[in-house]
Protein backbone atom coordinates (compact mmCIF):
# COMPACT_ATOMS: atom_id res chain seq x y z
CA UNK A 1 0.00 0.00 0.00
CA UNK A 2 1.46 3.10 -0.97
CA UNK A 3 0.31 7.17 -0.42
CA UNK A 4 -0.51 8.99 -2.90
CA UNK A 5 1.98 11.76 -4.73
CA UNK A 6 -1.29 13.77 -6.47
CA UNK A 7 -2.67 15.65 -3.80
CA UNK A 8 -2.52 15.40 -0.13
CA UNK A 9 -4.22 12.63 1.47
CA UNK A 10 -5.05 13.39 5.37
CA UNK A 11 -7.85 11.69 7.93
CA UNK A 12 -9.02 12.28 11.19
CA UNK A 13 -9.88 8.94 13.02
CA UNK A 14 -10.31 8.44 16.95
CA UNK A 15 -13.17 7.61 19.47
CA UNK A 16 -16.63 9.08 19.13
CA UNK A 17 -16.73 12.68 20.86
CA UNK A 18 -13.35 13.01 20.61
CA UNK A 19 -13.09 16.12 18.82
CA UNK A 20 -12.30 15.06 14.93
CA UNK A 21 -15.14 16.92 13.05
CA UNK A 22 -14.07 20.47 14.88
CA UNK A 23 -10.04 20.14 14.52
CA UNK A 24 -10.61 19.06 10.51
CA UNK A 25 -13.05 21.91 10.05
CA UNK A 26 -10.27 24.16 11.78
CA UNK A 27 -7.23 22.39 9.28
CA UNK A 28 -9.71 23.04 5.94
CA UNK A 29 -9.93 26.47 7.21
CA UNK A 30 -6.44 27.28 7.75
CA UNK A 31 -5.16 25.80 4.50
CA UNK A 32 -8.03 27.74 2.62
CA UNK A 33 -6.36 30.52 4.29
CA UNK A 34 -2.95 29.29 2.54
CA UNK A 35 -4.33 29.05 -0.83
CA UNK A 36 -5.00 25.91 -1.17
CA UNK A 37 -7.45 23.74 -2.79
CA UNK A 38 -9.36 21.67 -0.01
CA UNK A 39 -11.98 18.49 -0.38
CA UNK A 40 -13.17 17.83 3.14
CA UNK A 41 -15.73 15.15 3.30
CA UNK A 42 -16.39 12.39 5.88
CA UNK A 43 -17.44 8.22 6.42
CA UNK A 44 -19.83 6.94 6.24
CA UNK A 45 -22.20 9.11 3.97
CA UNK A 46 -21.08 11.70 1.92
CA UNK A 47 -22.59 10.47 -1.32
CA UNK A 48 -25.79 9.34 -2.40
CA UNK A 49 -24.96 5.40 -1.60
CA UNK A 50 -22.98 6.37 1.69
CA UNK A 51 -26.18 8.24 3.13
CA UNK A 52 -28.40 4.92 2.63
CA UNK A 53 -25.48 3.01 4.59
CA UNK A 54 -25.31 5.69 7.19
CA UNK A 55 -28.90 5.30 8.22
CA UNK A 56 -28.68 1.59 8.21
CA UNK A 57 -25.65 1.64 9.93
CA UNK A 58 -26.44 4.22 12.47
CA UNK A 59 -29.89 4.49 12.95
CA UNK A 60 -31.49 1.52 11.50
CA UNK A 61 -33.99 -0.89 13.82
CA UNK A 62 -33.06 -4.28 11.96
CA UNK A 63 -30.77 -6.33 13.96
CA UNK A 64 -27.41 -6.66 11.65
CA UNK A 65 -24.86 -8.88 12.24
CA UNK A 66 -21.64 -8.15 12.91
CA UNK A 67 -19.97 -9.34 9.39
CA UNK A 68 -23.07 -7.58 7.11
CA UNK A 69 -22.17 -3.90 9.39
CA UNK A 70 -18.34 -4.31 8.12
CA UNK A 71 -19.82 -5.47 4.70
CA UNK A 72 -21.71 -2.24 4.27
CA UNK A 73 -19.05 -0.01 6.26
CA UNK A 74 -16.70 -2.01 3.04
CA UNK A 75 -19.51 -0.61 0.57
CA UNK A 76 -19.95 2.84 1.63
CA UNK A 77 -15.62 2.95 1.26
CA UNK A 78 -15.56 1.84 -2.02
CA UNK A 79 -17.88 4.10 -3.48
CA UNK A 80 -16.59 7.39 -1.36
CA UNK A 81 -13.37 6.29 -2.77
CA UNK A 82 -14.36 6.27 -6.21
CA UNK A 83 -16.67 9.11 -5.85
CA UNK A 84 -14.71 11.72 -3.74
CA UNK A 85 -11.18 10.65 -2.70
CA UNK A 86 -9.94 9.75 -6.19
CA UNK A 87 -11.19 12.62 -8.11
CA UNK A 88 -10.34 15.30 -5.70
CA UNK A 89 -6.90 13.66 -5.01
CA UNK A 90 -6.08 13.33 -9.05
CA UNK A 91 -7.32 17.09 -8.95
CA UNK A 92 -4.50 17.54 -6.72
CA UNK A 93 -6.61 18.81 -4.03
CA UNK A 94 -5.93 18.38 -0.20
CA UNK A 95 -8.42 15.84 0.91
CA UNK A 96 -9.24 15.77 4.89
CA UNK A 97 -11.67 13.01 5.27
CA UNK A 98 -13.44 12.70 9.10
CA UNK A 99 -13.51 8.77 9.36
CA UNK A 100 -11.41 6.12 7.21
CA UNK A 101 -10.44 2.57 7.06
CA UNK A 102 -8.55 2.56 10.69
CA UNK A 103 -12.55 3.39 11.89
CA UNK A 104 -13.29 0.47 10.11
CA UNK A 105 -10.85 -1.85 11.33
CA UNK A 106 -11.06 -0.59 15.20
CA UNK A 107 -14.94 -0.74 15.57
CA UNK A 108 -15.93 -3.09 12.81
CA UNK A 109 -13.16 -5.45 14.16
CA UNK A 110 -11.83 -4.83 17.51
CA UNK A 111 -15.12 -3.81 18.53
CA UNK A 112 -17.28 -5.98 17.07
CA UNK A 113 -14.52 -8.72 18.01
CA UNK A 114 -14.06 -10.03 13.91
CA UNK A 115 -11.03 -11.45 12.60
CA UNK A 116 -8.36 -8.46 12.16
CA UNK A 117 -6.38 -9.61 9.14
CA UNK A 118 -9.75 -10.70 7.12
CA UNK A 119 -11.32 -7.34 7.85
CA UNK A 120 -7.60 -5.41 6.70
CA UNK A 121 -7.43 -7.63 3.66
CA UNK A 122 -11.01 -6.28 2.69
CA UNK A 123 -11.31 -3.22 3.65
CA UNK A 124 -7.94 -1.66 1.87
CA UNK A 125 -9.09 -3.94 -1.22
CA UNK A 126 -12.26 -1.48 -1.13
CA UNK A 127 -10.23 1.50 -1.27
CA UNK A 128 -8.16 0.24 -4.03
CA UNK A 129 -4.88 0.39 -1.21
CA UNK A 130 -4.99 4.35 -0.90
CA UNK A 131 -3.33 4.90 1.92
CA UNK A 132 -3.68 8.42 3.86
CA UNK A 133 -0.91 10.64 4.11
CA UNK A 134 -1.22 11.48 7.51
CA UNK A 135 -3.89 10.11 10.17
CA UNK A 136 -4.33 12.27 12.88
CA UNK A 137 -6.02 10.24 16.06
CA UNK A 138 -8.00 12.15 18.81
CA UNK A 139 -7.23 10.56 21.48
CA UNK A 140 -9.68 10.97 24.34
CA UNK A 141 -10.78 8.43 27.23
CA UNK A 142 -14.14 6.54 26.55
CA UNK A 143 -15.95 7.87 29.45
CA UNK A 144 -15.05 11.52 28.48
CA UNK A 145 -15.87 11.41 24.58
CA UNK A 146 -19.18 9.83 25.11
CA UNK A 147 -20.24 12.22 27.86
CA UNK A 148 -19.51 14.90 25.10
CA UNK A 149 -22.70 13.39 23.03
CA UNK A 150 -26.20 14.29 23.57
CA UNK A 151 -27.47 11.52 22.00
CA UNK A 152 -25.89 8.15 21.04
CA UNK A 153 -26.58 6.56 18.00
CA UNK A 154 -26.36 2.27 17.30
CA UNK A 155 -22.53 2.61 17.13
CA UNK A 156 -22.16 4.60 20.27
CA UNK A 157 -24.37 2.72 22.30
CA UNK A 158 -22.37 -0.67 22.07
CA UNK A 159 -21.31 -0.11 25.17
CA UNK A 160 -18.06 0.66 27.21
CA UNK A 161 -16.02 -2.27 26.50
CA UNK A 162 -16.58 -2.05 22.77
CA UNK A 163 -15.50 1.32 23.12
CA UNK A 164 -12.53 0.66 25.06
CA UNK A 165 -11.39 -2.38 22.50
CA UNK A 166 -11.95 0.77 19.66
CA UNK A 167 -9.95 2.79 21.09
CA UNK A 168 -7.13 0.51 22.22
CA UNK A 169 -6.98 -0.56 18.48
CA UNK A 170 -6.63 2.78 17.49
CA UNK A 171 -3.37 2.90 19.67
CA UNK A 172 -1.72 0.01 18.35
CA UNK A 173 -2.62 1.07 14.65
CA UNK A 174 -0.76 4.35 15.42
CA UNK A 175 2.00 2.41 17.22
CA UNK A 176 2.47 0.04 14.58
CA UNK A 177 3.45 3.01 11.64
CA UNK A 178 4.55 5.74 13.93
CA UNK A 179 5.81 7.82 10.54
CA UNK A 180 1.64 8.21 9.52
CA UNK A 181 -0.03 9.23 12.06
CA UNK A 182 -0.22 12.07 14.71
CA UNK A 183 -1.86 11.22 17.66
CA UNK A 184 -3.22 14.47 19.96
CA UNK A 185 -5.18 14.19 23.29
CA UNK A 186 -8.42 15.28 22.80
CA UNK A 187 -8.80 16.88 25.49
CA UNK A 188 -5.64 19.53 25.00
CA UNK A 189 -6.30 23.04 24.18
CA UNK A 190 -8.58 23.57 21.06
CA UNK A 191 -5.51 25.91 20.01
CA UNK A 192 -2.80 23.92 21.10
CA UNK A 193 -4.73 21.30 19.18
CA UNK A 194 -4.91 22.68 16.02
CA UNK A 195 -1.58 24.45 15.88
CA UNK A 196 -0.02 20.62 16.04
CA UNK A 197 -1.48 19.71 13.55
CA UNK A 198 -0.97 22.27 11.19
CA UNK A 199 2.53 21.89 11.75
CA UNK A 200 2.25 18.96 11.00
CA UNK A 201 0.78 19.16 7.79
CA UNK A 202 2.66 21.94 6.88
CA UNK A 203 5.62 19.76 6.56
CA UNK A 204 3.81 17.55 4.68
CA UNK A 205 2.96 20.24 1.92
CA UNK A 206 6.64 21.42 2.15
CA UNK A 207 8.53 17.93 1.97
CA UNK A 208 8.17 18.65 -1.98
CA UNK A 209 6.56 14.98 -2.48
CA UNK A 210 2.94 16.27 -3.52
CA UNK A 211 1.65 18.20 -6.61
CA UNK A 212 -1.05 20.82 -5.09
CA UNK A 213 -3.31 22.68 -7.05
CA UNK A 214 -3.54 26.49 -5.31
CA UNK A 215 -7.14 28.04 -5.45
CA UNK A 216 -7.89 30.83 -7.78
CA UNK A 217 -7.68 34.23 -6.75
Amino acid sequence: MESTDQGLFIVFEGGDGAGKSTQSALLAAWLAEQGWQVRTTFEPGDTALGAQVRRLVLHSQTPLSPRAEFLLYAADKAQHLSEVIAPALAAGRIVISDRYVDSTLAYQGAGRTLPGDDLARIAWWSVDSTVPDLTVLMDVAVHEGLSAKDELDRIESAGAEFHHRVRAHFLALAAADPARYLIVNGRDPKEQVTNQICQRVSDLITDGRHRLARAPE
